[in-house]
């Protein structure tokens, strides 16, 4: 089963009342929200009519809240070798 991923980019201040019960349907309340509904056409009805303030991709699974935070999770650019405290234990540890 396939799921579109729907995820809000601009605000919906300033619409009309339609576009922001579109969005309440969909489950979409703040800017960068990300929701998962099965593949539909009522579904897609809905985002047609909101379709400038989403973005949409099609993805064959639903991701938990926290697979799609660390996917947006930027790298670092560094790594940790050893920490202070590790670094302290090994110099006391006879």
């Amino acid at each position: 089963m396939s799921y579109f991923r729907v995820t809000l980019m601009r605000s919906a201040i300033g619409l009309p009342r339609r576009s922001t019960d579109v969005l309440k349907a969909l489950g979409l309340k703040k800017r960068m929200a990300t929701v998962f509904h099965p593949v539909s056409p009522s579904v897609a009805g809905q985002i047609m009519r909101v379709k400038e303030l989403v973005q949409v991709e099609e993805c064959e699974k639903r991701l938990t809240k926290q697979e799609v935070h660390l996917e947006r999770k930027p790298d670092p650019g560094y790594y940790v070798e050893k920490t202070a405290a590790r670094q302290q234990k090994e110099l006391h540890m006879p």
